[in-house]
């Protein structure tokens, strides 16, 4: 609307406008644009609301029945990352996480394809866990430190197999048994079968 006469109204309010520092102008259209959203955000807060917690009750439900796995055979823990953390959690309160972390070392080392980094990954893993007074040694016998050291003069992706595999049956007798017996295990364990006992009497 466009007025040229001295007392339209329209006129009046342009120049009142026009007069209005700039800041208030970008504060009203701030104002405005909140308004907008928050007009919108209870219906999208609930959408959201709703899937996530359906998210987070199935993640529950899987790390509840992974927590339970994890007694039936210690290969069912090694295949659960969260198995394995908790694990390794346990095994450093027995100061004796070396083990595990050379496992891990291992089956990472497995997977590398590169020849150069076979050679040097190799040496490094045998420097921090093989070799006689390492930083991290592993407890394996003589005779397999002696073959793996000679397995490093032509470094292929199965060097490590014999004192990968003892240092496994070590933790499978030994720790594992140890773990499954230990307060934090058993605890999640009762939380794990709680929750299970929980889902089963509300289907």
């Amino acid at each position: 609307m466009s007025c040229w006469m001295p007392g339209c109204p329209a006129l009046s309010m342009c120049r009142g406008l026009a007069a209005l520092p700039i800041t208030c102008l970008e504060r009203a259209k701030d104002l405005k644009t909140r308004l907008g959203i928050l007009l919108h955000k209870p219906e999208l807060g609930h959408k959201a609301g709703s899937s996530s917690k359906l998210q987070l009750g199935s993640r529950r439900r899987d790390s509840s029945r992974e927590v339970l796995e994890w007694r039936e055979s210690f290969d069912q823990l090694l295949k659960s990352k969260s198995g394995v953390n908790a694990f390794h959690t346990f095994l450093k309160t027995e100061f004796s996480e070396e083990n595990l972390d050379f496992w891990l070392a291992c089956e990472d080392f497995k997977k590398t394809r590169s020849k150069t980094k076979l050679a040097s990954k190799a040496n490094r893993i045998f420097e921090e866990f093989v070799q006689s007074e390492a930083p991290r040694e592993v407890n394996i016998d003589h005779e397999t430190r002696e073959i793996t050291r000679k397995n490093l003069s032509g470094a292929t992706s199965a060097c490590f197999n014999e004192a990968q595999a003892k240092t496994r049956t070590l933790m499978e007798k030994d720790s594992y048994p140890r773990f499954l017996k230990s307060a934090s295990y058993q605890d999640m364990s009762k939380q794990a079968a709680s929750r299970g006992a929980s889902k089963r009497s509300h289907t």
